[in-house]
């Protein structure tokens, strides 16, 4: 069975910076195409980053590009998601997700492998 399983939430001044990480099990089932989703209080999951394979390839959504970094590291079958110049905006259950087929996409009815969230807020 995949479990994906996110640390490194938490609550952060408006400007400041979280890292997240997201570690996939079991290590040696390798998950393609890994990306971060995110749900704000009262609003619909939306897409943050995705990454493929090789890292060679990846998509931001508008409200974080230049801001977020999102990375993995296939060795340890984990993915990262650099958050800089944070706003309350940004506030948010943050979610790991994966899929194995396919090119690099940001809908999320493509995911088939998810982790449970982490929250992230952002005072002001």
């Amino acid at each position: 069975q995949v479990q994906l399983v996110e640390s490194g939430g938490g609550l952060v001044q408006a400007g400041g910076s979280l890292r997240l990480s997201c570690a996939a099990s079991p290590r040696t089932f390798s998950i393609n195409n890994m990306g971060w989703f995110r749900q704000a209080p009262g609003k619909e999951r939306e897409f943050v980053a995705a990454i493929t394979w090789s890292g060679d390839w990846t998509i931001y959504a508008d409200s974080v590009k230049g801001r977020f970094t999102i990375s993995r590291d296939n060795a340890k079958n984990t993915e990262d998601l650099q958050m800089n110049s944070l706003k309350p905006e940004d506030t948010a259950i943050y979610y790991c997700a994966g899929y194995r087929f396919g090119a690099l996409s940001l809908d999320q009815r493509l995911y088939a492998y998810w982790g449970q969230g982490t929250l992230v807020t952002v005072s002001s």
